[in-house]
C-alpha cells in the first residue's frame, strides 16, 4: 500500500543535504526489513501450523510466502521510484501513478490467490478512495464480483462438523447452487425439515476456519513493516480494525444479535418500511433466516411495475440511517446495494407505505455513542445553518480537526465546495462548483484530504463510509436534485440536540424547549411535505 509521502511536492533532483552514504545506509535498512519481513511471515505459517498436519503447515507457509514476496517486491518498486531523478515534476508525477498501478496489480494477485479475507481487504481497500490512491480504489474494484464459491462437500461437511448433523437432517430441500456469494459467506435457498417453511441458510466459506488466524497475523505483520519502512503510513488501523471486525463477523452468532436488536428497536418506529428478516437458529458458522424475495435498489421498471414511488423510499432511506445514527440502536456499517431490497408491502407489515426495505447482511455494526452523537447532530445543523463558528466547534469535538483544516473537514463529509457551505448545503451543485472542485483537485485536494483522514478516530470513518454508502443508494434511485435528505436529517439532529438541552435544564426551561422543539419539528415537516410535492410534480407531471 502506498505511504502517505509519496504526495509531497515534487523535486526535480535529490536533496543535497543528503550524502551518498545515508542513503546507501537507508536503502540497506529498507532491504533488511524486507528481508526480515520473508523470514518472519514465513516463520510466522510454520509456527501456526506446527501442531497441524504437514499439509496444512506448507499450504500456510505457501499462503505467507506470496504475501511476503509482494510486500518485497512492492517496497523495492517504491523505494526505486521516490529516489529516482526526474527532470520535472509532471514526469515524477506520472511514474509515481505506474507505480502505483504495478503495486495494486502485485496486491490484487495475491489476494485472489490466497482469497479469504483477502478478498474482504481488497473490496475494503477499493471502497477507500477518500484514502489511498486511485490506482489503488480501481485495481482493487475487480475483487467485487470475484468471491468463488464453497463446495457442497465441504458444506457437508461443515454441517456434520458443527451440529452432528448432516444437510438431509435438517432440510427436506437444499439448493445446491448458493443464491448469493460473498467474500465470507455464502447464501443457499432451503426448506426446512420440521416446519416446511422456505428459509435463506447464509453459510461461512469453510477454508475460512483454517486461515482466518494466520491470515489476520500476515496482515499485522505487514503493516507493521510498511510503518517500519515509510514512517509516515497512517492506515496501520485498518489491519487493527480488521482484527476487531472481521471475528465478529465471523460469528453468525452475533450477527442474529445484531439483527434482533435492531428489529426490535424499529418496532418502536411508527410507521417504518424497515424489514429486518427473521433470525430462525444461528451458530458459529451457520445462520438460518426467513428468506425475503426481493428487487435491487436500482431496478427502476420494478419501481414502475409496483407503482411504488421512488421518492418515498429515498426518504424513508434517510429515516432508517438517520435512526440508526442519532437513535439508541447500532450502526448498520456496509449498507451497499447487495445488502439492501425493495419489496411490495406484505398484508401483516407495519410500514406506512406500499413497500418495505429489507436490510441484509447484519454483522458489521458500530455504536455510536451518545457524546459523539451529540457533537455529530451539532456539526451537522452547524453546517445546514451555515454555522461558521459551530462547524470549527464541532470539528474538533467530532474529530480533534485543528482551526485551520475544519474547512477541509465539513467538505469532505458533505461531498461538496466549502463556499457552498458558506451560503446553504442544500443549493444544487451547478458547473462552477464542479470546476472549483476540479481546480482543487488540481492543486492538491485530494491529497490534503488523505493526510486529514487518515488521522481521524476509526469510528469516524465508518461513519462517514457509511454516509457514502447511503448517498450511492439514493443516486441509484435517479431522483432530481432536492433538499429533503437534509430536511429530515435536520429533523432528527434537533430531537437529539433537544434532548441533550433537557438534561441539565430545569422544569420551566424543559417546557420552554419543548415548545421550540415542537414548532421547529412542525416547520420542518411542512417544508418536507411541501418538498416531497414538488418531487411527485417533477417525476410523475415532468417525467424526471
Amino acid at each position: 500500500m502506498p505511504p502517505r509521502f509519496l504526495f509531497r511536492p515534487a523535486r526535480s533532483h535529490p536533496p543535497q543535504l543528503t550524502s551518498r552514504t545515508s542513503r546507501k545506509s537507508s536503502g540497506v535498512r529498507r532491504h533488511r526489513t524486507i528481508l526480515y519481513t520473508t523470514l518472519g511471515l514465513s516463520a510466522l505459517g510454520i509456527t501456526t501450523y506446527s501442531a497441524d498436519s504437514t499439509k496444512h503447515s506448507i499450504i500456510a507457509v505457501t499462503r505467507c510466502a506470496r504475501v511476503a514476496s509482494a510486500v518485497g517486491l512492492v517496497f523495492q518498486d517504491y523505494y526505486k521510484t521516490i529516489n529516482a531523478t526526474y527532470i520535472t515534476a509532471k514526469e515524477r508525477l506520472e511514474a509515481i501513478s505506474e507505480c502505483h498501478y504495478r503495486c495494486a496489480k502485485k496486491a490484487l494477485s495475491v489476494f485472489e490467490r490466497n482469497g479469504g479475507i483477502y478478498i474482504k481487504l481488497g473490496q475494503h481497500l477499493s471502497s477507500m478512495g477518500y484514502l489511498i490512491p486511485l490506482e489503488w480504489t480501481t485495481t482493487m474494484t475487480a475483487l467485487q464480483d470475484q468471491c468463488p464459491a464453497s463446495s457442497l462437500d465441504s458444506i457437508h461437511e461443515m454441517f456434520l462438523t458443527d451440529l452432528s448433523m448432516s444437510l438431509d437432517d435438517l432440510f427436506s430441500s437444499f439448493d445446491p447452487i448458493p443464491i448469493g456469494v460473498a467474500s465470507l459467506a455464502q447464501v443457499h435457498k432451503a426448506t426446512l425439515r420440521s416446519t416446511g417453511q422456505i428459509v435463506a441458510v447464509k453459510l461461512q466459506h469453510p477454508s475460512l476456519q483454517e486461515f482466518v488466524p494466520i491470515d489476520l497475523a500476515t496482515t499485522r505483520w505487514v503493516f507493521g513493516a510498511i510503518k517500519t519502512v515509510f514512517p509516515d503510513f497512517k492506515l496501520t488501523w485498518l489491519s487493527d480494525e480488521m482484527g476487531i471486525s472481521l471475528p465478529q463477523e465471523l460469528d453468525f452468532r452475533l450477527e442474529a444479535q445484531n439483527a434482533r436488536r435492531t428489529a426490535k428497536h424499529f418496532e418502536k418506529v411508527s410507521g417504518s418500511a424497515l424489514k429486518i428478516p427473521d433470525m430462525i437458529w444461528a451458530e458459529k458458522r451457520i445462520l438460518i433466516m426467513e428468506f425475503i424475495q426481493g428487487s435491487r435498489i436500482d431496478d427502476l421498471e420494478f419501481f414502475k411495475r409496483e407503482k411504488i414511488s421512488r421518492s418515498s423510499v429515498s426518504a424513508e432511506l434517510a429515516r432508517i440511517f438517520n435512526e440508526m445514527i442519532f437513535g439508541d440502536t447500532g450502526l448498520h456499517c456496509d449498507p451497499h446495494q447487495g445488502n439492501l431490497l425493495i419489496r411490495p408491502r406484505p398484508c401483516h407489515s407495519r410500514s406506512k407505505y406500499n413497500f418495505e426495505v429489507v436490510l441484509l447482511d447484519h454483522g458489521l455494526y458500530r455504536d455510536i455513542y451518545k457524546p459523539l452523537r451529540c457533537s455529530y447532530a451539532h456539526l451537522w445543523l452547524s453546517i445546514i445553518n451555515s454555522d461558521l463558528d459551530g462547524m470549527r466547534k464541532y470539528s474538533k469535538e467530532v474529530a480533534g480537526i485543528s482551526d485551520s483544516r475544519w474547512p477541509l473537514f465539513a467538505s469532505a463529509i458533505t461531498g461538496r465546495d466549502f463556499s457552498v457551505l458558506m451560503h446553504g448545503i442544500s443549493t444544487p451543485r451547478n458547473e462552477e462548483e464542479y470546476k472549483r472542485i476540479n481546480t482543487a483537485v488540481g492543486q492538491g485536494l485530494v491529497l490534503q484530504l488523505i493526510d486529514l483522514l487518515s488521522q481521524i478516530p476509526p469510528i469516524l470513518l465508518l461513519l462517514l463510509k457509511t454516509n457514502d454508502l447511503t448517498r450511492a443508494l439514493d443516486e441509484s434511485l435517479k431522483l432530481p436534485p432536492s433538499e429533503r435528505p437534509f430536511v429530515i436529517l435536520a429533523r432528527y439532529c434537533a430531537k437529539v440536540v433537544y434532548q441533550e438541552e433537557c438534561e441539565s435544564s430545569s422544569f420551566l426551561k424543559r417546557i420552554r424547549l419543548l415548545g421550540q422543539y415542537s414548532f421547529l419539528q412542525f416547520k420542518l415537516s411542512i417544508y418536507e411535505k411541501a418538498l416531497g410535492l414538488w418531487l411527485w410534480y417533477l417525476i410523475r407531471i415532468k417525467g424526471y
